[in-house]
């Protein structure tokens, strides 16, 4: 039989039963669709967490104090040593790391903003003046602070997008206007560009001080020898195949300046920007594989439902098979035209599906703004391999039944 007139005679009974094929195809239909929606949403979140860290500035590098294996310095017996602003500047000194081309660090705590009876409670960022070059984070209104207003300890505050829209619900300009920092007066000099939300939170709630302001005036924080202590020390590189020289030459020069011996575990850590990228795709990876795999089960459910309505066909058409077998159909041929229905369901049930996957993955999209599902070809042509698959397989035995029903038994079947 030619597959050609096979494939016809598969449609046209499929057709017969519309509501039937449609029930038998909607577990293919919903197992194509959820791995399509499930995959592409998680593939969405990967580029989105990857965007994000992008974000953070160009190949960059993370000094924090203590190392990450060892959780949060707050859960500790013994306090981590912290990081100075002469760390800072002895990482920036090109004789000591040369291949570093900017420096810039910032201590981060919690204060409580304030304007006309409004409070907000932000995330402070007592910065150096290059911070928002080294983490590429720009102003929309005004500029940030200069080295003279770090100098003179000037009170000078820039204001995160959400922290702005809350305290200026009427979009005043904001420049020169007076704000209260855990009670005490800044002028306001900018606003940044929004960034969402990243890392550490919703970035675009938070404040920006001269860090030796912050650290003489609001928070007094200050190591025994009188250092300025902060959170986290940021040093761009120009060449990303610098990056893991740059790190062995921070290395030594952190545990010098720390007086930490030869074989002693440091008390700092060092993490790229690629690391972190690295480490959050290889959870978000499994994840979305780990939730297509799940999706996939619904796939083998909509299998058993074609085998049950083949297997219910054959009983229907045991008089047509032995007609066509007394006519001289082969076995083959009647193994074959069951199998192409089976498949035919599963091909069709699956490109509905991938129609459903895709109508959700753009759901998704459309709901949540700045987030963007990602449908990917290989996920797209992987279901329905899997899909056509599924078909066959379970198509195998009730195909194989019709093919061996005796044809004089088959004519006096009623």
């Amino acid at each position: 039989m030619k597959v050609i007139e096979a494939m016809r005679i598969a449609m046209r009974a499929l057709a017969a039963n519309k509501l039937r094929s449609i029930l038998t195809m909607l577990g293919i239909i919903i197992g194509v669709g959820a791995v399509i929606a499930l995959m592409s949403i998680g593939r969405g979140v990967e580029k989105y967490v990857t965007d994000q860290f992008a974000g953070l500035g160009s190949n960059l590098l993370f000094i924090a104090p203590g190392q990450i294996s060892d959780g949060p310095p707050t859960l500790r017996a013994n306090p981590v040593k912290s990081l100075t602003l002469a760390d800072m500047e002895a990482i920036g000194d090109p004789s000591q790391v040369p291949d570093v081309s900017e420096v810039a660090a910032d201590f981060q705590t919690r204060a409580t903003v304030e304007r006309n009876g409004k409070d907000v409670n932000v995330q402070a960022n007592a910065t150096t003046p290059n911070y928002n070059v080294v983490r590429t984070w720009n102003t929309t209104v005004g500029a940030y602070f200069a080295q003279l207003d770090s100098d003179e300890r000037q009170r000078v505050v820039l204001l995160g997008a959400d922290t702005y829209a809350e305290l200026f619900p009427d979009d005043e300009y904001p420049i020169d206007q007076i704000v209260q920092v855990n009670g005490m007066n800044f002028r306001v000099i900018g606003v940044m560009e929004s960034k969402g939300g990243g890392p550490g939170g919703n970035l675009d709630k938070s404040i920006f001080l001269p860090l030796t302001t912050a650290q003489d005036r609001l928070f007094k924080q200050k190591n025994p020898n009188g250092e300025y202590k902060v959170s986290v020390i940021y040093a761009s590189i120009d060449d990303a195949n610098n990056i893991p020289l740059v790190q062995e030459e921070i290395t030594q020069l952190m545990r010098e300046r720390r007086g930490i011996q030869y074989l002693d575990q440091d008390d700092f850590s060092i993490i790229s920007q690629n690391d972190l990228i690295a480490v959050f795709g290889d959870i978000l990876g499994a994840l979305t594989i780990f939730l297509g795999a799940i999706a996939a089960i619904s796939l083998l459910v909509g299998g058993i439902g074609i085998m049950n309505i083949m297997l219910v066909s054959v009983t229907e058409r045991t008089r047509e098979i032995g007609l066509r077998k007394a006519v001289g159909a082969r076995r083959s041929d009647v193994l074959v035209q069951f199998l192409i229905e089976a498949m035919a369901l599963a091909i069709v049930g699956g490109m509905m599906g991938v129609a459903l996957g895709w109508g959700l993955a753009r759901l998704v999209s459309v709901l949540f703004g700045e987030f963007q599902a990602v449908v990917g070809a290989d996920a797209v042509i992987t279901s329905l391999v899997v899909a056509t698959a599924v078909g066959l397989f379970f198509g195998i035995f009730p195909a194989y039944r019709a093919s061996r029903l005796n044809p004089i038994d088959a004519l006096r079947y009623e």
